[in-house]
């Protein structure tokens, strides 16, 4: 896949349809700036808006692909080939899925983790300065082991809900 020669296609395209730039941006909920650096070839559209992008420039995803609108004997085949080069070129197997969606769960929840620490620490001060030393060996570790336990049930369930429901639903 051409990037260069795909932004160029989907110029054509909004231009035919009579879209701005930001008409189309308003339309697929994306900034004209995104609409622009496809065109430019600079980036891709994201693959969760490819299929409302095709319905608005009226042309398959396939076409998207070939840069191109085909006519129906010349569509098979370039299909086929549109399949193959994207399964040639997709990288982003379920270990990275899985490292993804705990990455982006860890930034959203970077202030719950911050609490987590921070109670924990009020405690152990707080133990320590009621005469309670024997104590807090125990309970940090006990106090440390639930705050993880809790986080990274959280996290699991998120990237569960996010990868595994997604690949029954296919």
């Amino acid at each position: 896949m051409n990037q260069e020669k795909i932004g160029k296609f989907i110029a054509m395209c909004r231009k035919e349809n009579n879209f701005t730039q930001e008409q189309l941006a308003e339309k697929l909920g994306v900034s004209s700036k995104s609409i622009s650096r496809w065109e430019n070839g600079n980036t891709m559209p994201d693959y969760s808006i490819l299929a409302d992008l095709c319905k608005n420039l009226n042309i398959s995803i396939n076409e998207l692909f070939s840069c191109e609108k085909l006519p129906d004997e010349k569509f098979k085949e370039e299909a086929d080939k549109n399949l193959l080069c994207a399964l040639e070129n997709s990288t982003f197997n379920l270990k990275d899925k899985i490292s993804y969606y705990r990455k982006k769960w860890l930034r959203k929840h970077i202030i719950n983790i911050f609490l987590g620490i921070s109670i924990w620490i009020a405690a152990m001060l707080i133990l320590k300065f009621n005469n309670g030393e024997h104590l807090i060996g125990y309970f940090a570790g006990l106090l440390a082991v639930l705050i993880y336990s809790l986080l990274q049930n959280n996290m699991n369930t998120y990237v569960e809900k996010n990868i595994y429901e997604k690949i029954e639903k296919k």
